[in-house]
């Protein structure tokens, strides 16, 4: 087994049992010195304090973790990214009524704001001059969905 896919079933059951998921784990190497990075994400966009909390669970796991060996590694802690795209049923919960910018499979693009989701669509409301229009997107003919970032967000759309 890979040593990303050990770290990975080492670390996912103590990041879940603290409260959140583990969504990445990265090894990025330089000469005999590694940089561990744990992607860790919640059912709401993580504090400082979380993922400090998250960071001491993980760091406990792996100094005592024997496939490591002996060279040095650094332990990077963080959330996801805005760019981070919307793969899970629990990443569209996380977003609802934000406004999402997805990628068809067509190459069609579009941005609205995510209304509500089931199994197997995504309902979302896009304001054309004032003007809403509703668009059921189908889960299998989107490409690519993410957060589209919003520094002052208005009511009415």
């Amino acid at each position: 087994m890979a040593l990303k896919d050990s770290l990975t079933e080492l670390l996912t059951p103590a990041v879940e049992n603290a409260g959140f998921f583990l969504e990445e784990v990265q090894i990025q190497k330089a000469g005999n010195h590694s940089t561990l990075i744990c992607v860790v994400d919640g059912l709401k966009p993580l504090n400082m304090d979380e993922v400090t909390s998250v960071s001491r669970v993980i760091s406990e796991l792996l100094d005592n973790e024997a496939s490591l060996g002996d060279n040095p590694f650094t332990l990077e802690v963080t959330s996801p990214g805005v760019d981070r795209p919307l793969t899970l049923p629990r990443h569209w919960t996380k977003n609802l009524t934000r406004l999402i910018k997805m990628t068809l499979n067509d190459g069609t693009v579009l941005t609205a704001r995510l209304g509500e989701f089931n199994d197997t669509h995504a309902q979302l409301v896009e304001n054309i001059k004032g003007r809403m229009k509703n668009h059921e997107i189908a889960f299998a003919d989107i490409k690519r969905a993410v957060v589209e970032i919003e520094f002052n967000r208005k009511d009415d759309n």
